[in-house]
């Protein structure tokens, strides 16, 4: 490895061609229409000047990147998110680039959560997310309860199907099962 002139880092050796990773997000991040990555930028309800200053950031990044997917604007806590929010979606790294790069610089007293998509939804608020000003509590039971609603209905909707031994069947109540 060749150094730089100075020695605080490496001269890297040009492939001529780019990661794959500026065109696309890497697996297991969606590609897909759920978007790549949600942006939550949180707001004290109860604090005239944050409400205003979010309502404010909100029109701006509704004008500046209309084509992002921009939510409106949840003066109560909604989800796992404790306090009042809104939420962007990002759908390609160009987009990531672009706009995390816009909110440092202009999302003033307000944190922000990003974190990817890849269908582990607690996973994705937790150990994958990056912060943006201070961390604001999750309420993190919510993918809990979701877990244990999701192992519910793939065991109705093996009733359902008909897998399994045969004997399975699914009880409407009408015949006293």
């Amino acid at each position: 490895m060749q150094e730089d002139g100075n020695g605080k880092h490496y001269i890297n050796e040009s492939t001529g061609t780019l990661s794959l990773a500026y065109k696309e997000f890497v697996e297991p991040i969606s590609n897909d229409a759920r978007g790549g990555f949600d942006v939550h930028i949180y707001y004290f309800q109860s604090n005239p000047e944050q409400a205003k200053f979010a309502r404010e950031l909100h029109e701006r990044v509704r004008r500046e990147f209309p084509e992002l997917r921009t939510y409106r604007l949840h003066s109560q806590p909604v989800g796992p998110h404790a306090m009042a929010m809104f939420e962007v979606n990002l759908f390609t790294p160009a987009q990531f680039g672009a706009f995390v790069a816009w909110l440092v610089i202009n999302r003033g007293p307000l944190s922000v959560l990003v974190h990817p998509n890849t269908g582990d939804d607690e996973r994705d608020h937790t150990q994958r997310a990056v912060w943006l000003g201070e961390r604001v509590p999750l309420d993190l039971s919510i993918f809990r309860g979701m877990k244990e609603l999701e192992g519910k209905w793939e065991k109705v909707a093996e009733g359902v199907t008909g897998e399994g031994d045969g004997d399975e069947r699914m009880c409407d109540g009408k015949d006293g099962c």
